[in-house]
């Protein structure tokens, strides 16, 4: 053994010079902090990456019921006026079964129709055309429906236009 060092310490270390193993060690170290960060980054990317990627796909929905909507909106008069023909009986052959194609297409996308007379009045769904009272009725009823409401899913398009009656 050497004279003045410790047992298992060797000159150089005791000058404060670092061995070549504990330099490999340091190195493994840093590499293995350098492969940490690295994954942790690629992870982030990744959650960024796919967060990107639904709200790019939630606005596209968006968009597309926007659109529909919008069509929807431009076609309730045209709806109306076939029905209207219908009524008075002028809605035959070629005519009907153009007007029963558009009714069909209209559903396809998922415009629907709604209002019924004797329901309870509700202004989120109705929008009352006139008013009266009656003792046939114990709440605020729509009596009469003037012009159907249209809703695309749970938005209303257009509410149902109705004549109201209220209790005695």
């Amino acid at each position: 053994m050497s004279e003045g060092f410790a047992e298992g310490t060797s000159p150089d270390q005791v000058s404060g010079e670092v061995t070549q193993s504990e330099l490999i060690e340091i190195n493994e170290a840093e590499e293995i902090d350098e492969v940490l960060s690295l994954t942790a980054d690629l992870q982030r990317l990744q959650a960024e990456y796919a967060n990107y990627r639904k709200r790019v796909e939630r606005d596209r929905e968006v968009t597309r019921d926007r659109a529909v909507a919008d069509v929807m909106m431009e076609l309730i008069p045209v709806l109306d006026d076939l029905e209207r023909a219908r009524g008075h009986g002028e809605l035959e052959g070629g005519f009907k079964a153009v007007a029963e194609q558009l009714e069909r297409l209209s559903a396809k996308f998922g415009l629907e129709r709604f209002g019924d007379a004797g329901v309870e009045f509700n202004p989120a769904i109705h929008e009352a055309l006139t008013h009266s009272v009656s003792e046939d009725v114990e709440t605020t009823t729509a009596i009469e429906i003037l012009q159907p409401g249209y809703r695309l899913k749970e938005r209303t398009l257009r509410p149902a236009r109705v004549a109201v009656a209220d209790p005695a």
